[in-house]
């Protein structure tokens, strides 16, 4: 049936010609945008999922700013006490030199008090963004630090962060508050010789630093009058220094470790989550371009077949001519 009132065949190519630009015009928005799902109305379900990831991945990104800031004071502790511990060792060296007749004691003792010196400038300095784990003068003591690890998100939903905890009162050098918080001010007890065949129990400090609660024990400290059995006691002291720093820096080096794999496995996760999300919501731009040439096609003989459409409705007036 042929119709002056109804071009179906021109309502069919408009109908078609509609579609293919309503499908150019979302091909175009991908190739520009780059996303195949870029706002909830293209897929509400995985533009949720990638909104919830993308904001996840930027909270991983503080947390390994924050485990960078936690290496750094890590660092800054763990080299403080390896510097500590090179000093601690020469006083030891020190001390069994003193304990060789006839050297001159008051001599090794200035020694001492500039080694000394350098163990509170080193305890001072290890400080990094106002917090120092080596050297305290609060009543409240170091206590434990934590340093933020993880961005968790439950199965239901719920949300949490992992911490890493470090006892940072296990590292102080010096406490000028409570001197037994301190490895080199507080007292160490050791077995001495009496100078009669037996032993004697003795307490012997490195520094004094006039704290609030100091030590009542004997410091190290060397002149003519000091004898082999003190020397022998002071050496023990010094050798018990040693070992609690050593321990201390061991437990330090073990939380850098950590926090160096924690920062890698975090970097890691995040270009994990960022490829998921990918996958969900980028466009493939070789199927995109591909289906792009072939709506231009499609678009043109639509065009081709609606021009058609309407030059079949003219006709008719060909059949009234005489």
């Amino acid at each position: 049936m042929t119709s002056i009132i109804t071009n179906t065949g021109a309502l069919a190519a408009l109908q078609t010609l509609r579609s293919v630009n309503q499908n150019m015009e979302t091909t175009q928005n991908r190739i520009s945008s780059g996303y195949k799902v870029e706002t909830a109305a293209d897929n509400a379900a995985y533009w949720s999922i990638a909104t919830t990831m993308r904001s996840d991945n930027k909270a991983l990104g503080t947390v390994q700013d924050a485990l960078g800031l936690g290496a750094a004071k890590t660092d800054t502790a763990y080299t403080g006490l390896e510097s500590a511990i090179k000093v601690v060792d020469e006083i030891k060296s020190k001390i069994t030199a003193a304990s060789e007749p006839g050297v001159d004691k008051t001599k090794i003792n200035k020694e001492l008090e500039e080694l000394k010196n350098q163990l509170s400038s080193i305890a001072e300095s290890a400080s990094f963004s106002g917090e120092n784990w080596l050297f305290n003068a609060g009543e409240a003591g170091a206590g434990m630090k934590n340093i933020v690890a993880s961005f968790n998100r439950a199965a239901d939903g719920s949300i949490s962060l992992t911490t890493l905890e470090y006892n940072a009162g296990a590292s102080i050098l010096i406490d000028t508050f409570d001197a037994g918080r301190g490895l080199l001010t507080k007292d160490w007890e050791v077995e001495q010789p009496d100078g009669a065949g037996g032993t004697a129990t003795a307490n012997y400090f490195l520094l004094d630093v006039d704290a609030g609660t100091g030590p009542a024990g004997e410091e190290i400290a060397i002149d003519d009058s000091t004898t082999s059995e003190q020397l022998a006691g002071m050496l023990k002291a010094v050798e018990a220094m040693l070992q609690g720093l050593t321990d201390s820096a061991s437990t330090l080096g073990a939380v850098t470790s950590r926090i160096d794999m924690q920062e890698e496995f975090v970097s890691t996760l995040m270009d994990a989550i960022d490829k998921g999300v990918g996958r969900l919501v980028d466009a493939d731009m070789n199927e995109e371009s591909t289906r792009l040439k072939a709506l231009q096609t499609q678009q043109q003989l639509a065009i081709q077949a609606l021009s058609i459409a309407n030059t079949n409705a003219q006709n008719i007036l060909q059949l009234f001519q005489q």
